[in-house]
């Protein structure tokens, strides 16, 4: 019986599942594919609709009642974080502070009364946007499709725009200009990674060991033969160029992919523990994920 997996058509995604759903992991069931953009698939998963599905690390405190974390096939990394972006009008006067540290400690950004677009209200980039500026005069927002934020910015529909994943590589070409890098701030401020997708697999009907270990299967094939999952990949890029793509794996697919390891848990324990000491979700239990031995 085939089992039903929900991804992003996101090129990290994409290449780590490749082997997996192309009947190439040994021992795995056949799985039936589901591509959507990961505000569907937190939805989805809080009713049940998926076996296997990607989701935030942010919606974490509403699905850990029906599903098991998985310690592989998610994003988590250094360098990788939500952006927020605006027209460069509307971009604070840059200080005179070093360039390392300007975007870490923009502390003086003024969204009082601006329109941000996120993608999502349970997303690990809204929650990080959140937690950065709960010190700040409130914004309002927009839950919009990812592929529209920018182009939405740039056109003035709304002040600015929260986006994750290729626009960190494709954003200057719309004309806009990071107000803040909010994976440099968390990283700046905790000194671990940063959580931003989650595997899960459904209690009662996913042995979640038995997933880890496909998963794990599927990572090391596409590391092994990068080429074998080219085609696949590039068809559902979304008309994002060959280079893009190539960065795109090269910086949410990595160690922490294979397993979370002590400081990818620590990580997560830590989001979502902000979350909820500052009233943005629940207080989350059984978060270690089922599988013994996490890396070190």
């Amino acid at each position: 019986m085939a089992l039903s997996l929900a991804i992003s058509p996101c090129p990290n995604d994409t290449f780590v599942f490749h082997a997996l759903a192309h009947g190439l992991v040994p021992d795995a069931p056949p799985v039936e594919i589901t591509y959507a953009d990961v505000d569907v698939t937190n939805s989805a998963a809080e009713r049940g609709a998926f076996d296997l599905v990607k989701v935030s690390y942010g919606a974490l405190p509403w699905l850990l009642d029906g599903y098991h974390l998985l310690p592989c096939g998610g994003a988590l990394g250094r360098g990788c974080g939500p952006l927020l972006l605006t027209r460069p009008e509307h971009a604070e006067r840059r200080s005179a502070e070093p360039a390392e540290r300007r975007n870490v400690e923009r502390r003086g950004a003024d969204l009082t009364g601006a329109t941000v677009a996120v993608p999502g209200d349970r997303t690990t980039a809204y929650l990080l946007f959140r937690l950065w500026s709960a010190d700040r005069p409130p914004a309002r927002i927009e839950v919009v499709p990812f592929h529209e934020i920018m182009p939405g910015v740039a056109a003035g529909r709304y002040d600015a725009g929260l986006v994750i994943h290729e626009a960190r590589f494709t954003y200057p070409r719309h004309g806009l200009t990071a107000l803040v890098d909010l994976g440099e701030w968390w990283e700046a401020d905790t000194g671990l990674p940063i959580p931003l997708g989650a595997i899960l697999a459904r209690r009662g009907v996913v042995d979640p060991e038995a997933a880890a270990g496909w998963i794990r299967a599927s990572v090391r094939q596409a590391w092994a033969d990068p080429t074998a999952s080219r085609e696949y990949v590039l068809a559902h890029a979304q008309e994002m160029e060959p280079d893009v793509v190539d960065r795109h794996i090269g910086l949410y697919v990595n160690e922490f992919t294979a397993d979370l390891g002590r400081d990818g848990l620590a990580a997560v324990e830590a989001l979502l523990r902000r979350a909820a000491d500052a009233g943005l979700a629940p207080p989350t239990a059984g978060l270690t994920p089922p599988t013994a031995g996490l890396a070190p």
